[in-house]
């Protein structure tokens, strides 16, 4: 797999929304020990632990007031044949496979329980502050 600085080495990465991210961040370092990597705008932050890794993003609540608590990012090494594979399989695609500045190709879907998942191909490495990340000092790239 890729090596691409602008997303944890994590195979498996769990997206976990709070309301106040800034708060949820400091707890998350403080109570249980995370550490911060990489700082996105004012509504995503990636947090290490070990080999593991979390996003937290800021809760969105929609015009009909949903919001999504959790999700789960997947890195795979062929975004295009893994859609194909979930969706021939019953995964309801909700974003065909993209490319994005990050450095990532990825598609969205959600699986017959209603879980959102994303799986994520990293396409090259990506330094965040080409496309406005913040990596944290003394942070791993």
């Amino acid at each position: 797999m890729l090596t691409n600085r602008s997303i944890p080495d994590a195979t498996v990465i769990p997206v976990l929304a709070y309301p106040d991210l800034p708060v949820a961040v400091a707890w998350l370092c403080e109570a249980f020990g995370f550490s911060e990597r990489l700082r996105i705008a004012d509504h995503r932050a990636q947090l290490t632990f070990g080999a593991g890794a979390i996003v937290v993003t800021q809760r969105d609540t929609g015009p009909q007031g949903a919001a999504s608590d959790h999700s789960l990012l997947v890195r795979v090494d062929d975004a295009d044949a893994h859609c194909a594979r979930a969706e021939a399989r019953g995964a309801r695609i909700t974003q065909r496979p993209t490319d994005f500045p990050y450095g990532e190709r990825q598609y969205s879907a959600v699986d017959p329980g209603g879980h959102a998942w994303t799986f994520s191909q990293s396409i090259a490495d990506a330094d965040p502050a080409d496309w406005g990340g913040v990596l944290m000092p003394g942070a791993s790239a």
